[in-house]
């Protein structure tokens, strides 16, 4: 048979497979790249949708922030996931999140992974912030602005959260190493959380994931 022939039936099989490096690692996706299967929104009106294997938020004017949310709850893992981010709309991943009796029309909680573009004198991307909890959860002394973060471009995250501990890199750079005692006392497991930052009268705005993957750590 012609080699030309040959990867071309194969490739397709090659590409629906897992990577050997995320075999390897034991990573697994998170968001299946056809639907939005295993997410529910909580709060918020901004609208997501699946285009081109990336999930898509939009602002709406007049929303609060908008979360799509797992069904499934995580503790101790490792995430990894690309982000694109309009340069004026800011944004995060929850992580160890919830909601008051686990009402989706309830506030959203729990530890957020920042997702801002770095402008001319960088930002705050990467920094971990409690979300209608705690604040900058990020010691104040290593909240400084940084430039890890790609303007219109796609950024790999790199989270790990193992107990009270929880590390973030962006594109390689190790941008976040804390420990917060209290907020793993009160959230030591979770949903997570593609947030839309509400924007006012402002937008509309949009912010692009893909490749979520996750591995759950004992």
């Amino acid at each position: 048979m012609n080699t030309k022939l040959i990867i071309t039936l194969l490739t397709p099989l090659f590409l629906s497979l897992p990577s050997l490096a995320d075999q390897k690692s034991g990573l697994k996706d998170l968001f299946n790249g056809k639907d939005l299967t295993g997410f529910t929104q909580r709060n918020g009106t901004a609208t997501y949708e699946v285009v081109d294997g990336t999930i898509l938020g939009t602002t709406a004017k007049g929303s609060p922030n908008s979360f799509l949310c797992t069904d499934r709850k995580y503790g101790n893992f490792e995430l990894t996931f690309e982000v694109k981010c309009h340069n004026n709309l800011n944004s995060g991943v929850q992580i160890r999140s919830q909601t008051k009796n686990d009402d989706p029309k309830e506030r959203v909680n729990g530890p957020q992974v920042e997702i801002e573009a770095s402008g001319a004198k960088g930002a705050e991307a990467g920094y971990v912030y409690g979300e209608a909890c705690y604040g900058w959860m990020t010691p104040k002394d290593k909240l400084k602005p940084h430039k890890h973060f790609k303007d219109g471009a796609w950024n790999k995250y790199r989270v790990l959260a193992k107990g009270p501990r929880i590390q973030v890199w962006i594109n390689g750079e190790q941008v976040s190493d804390l420990v917060h005692e209290k907020a793993y006392k009160s959230h030591p497991s979770g949903f997570i959380g593609l947030q839309v930052h509400g924007v006012g009268n402002r937008g509309p705005f949009t912010v692009a994931w893909r490749n979520l993957k996750i591995r759950e750590l004992k």
